[in-house]
């Protein structure tokens, strides 16, 4: 899993997302050379008032396009996380949860996962 690491999805469209993750099978290590030219297999976008059309729009055509199979934004003002899983016609919206909710979000639907716990407002020991 990686922190703002750019990958390259088509000649020239380039993202750097809040979070990406790989299956260890696929990208071994990320001690390669950016942009990442491997798709991932997991993104996470953080949103923010001034990304939000790029995170909602146009960075979901475009891993929709490269077949990035989980999509997940994150929203810290209003607590909220909704996951995407990639289907032909589109993007699905398989979960949506808020503070207060713990859930099992795919592609980790083997933890569960605290909303709470991820925007930090409570401790993962709760």
């Amino acid at each position: 899993m990686g922190i703002e690491i750019d990958v390259e999805y088509e000649r020239h469209e380039v993202y750097r997302h809040d979070l990406t993750g790989w299956r260890r099978d696929r990208l071994a290590s990320l001690a390669i050379d950016p942009p990442v030219r491997i798709r991932p297999d997991w993104v996470c976008e953080l949103l923010s008032p001034s990304d939000e059309k790029r995170d909602r729009v146009d960075k979901l055509q475009g891993l929709h396009r490269a077949g990035v199979p989980h999509y997940w934004i994150a929203n810290p003002q209003d607590r909220t996380l909704v996951v995407h899983r990639w289907e032909p016609r589109g993007y699905l919206i398989v979960l949506t949860a808020s503070s207060g909710d713990t859930v099992r979000a795919e592609p980790f639907d083997a933890v569960e996962l605290a909303i709470d716990v991820l925007f930090g407002d409570a401790d993962d020991d709760e």
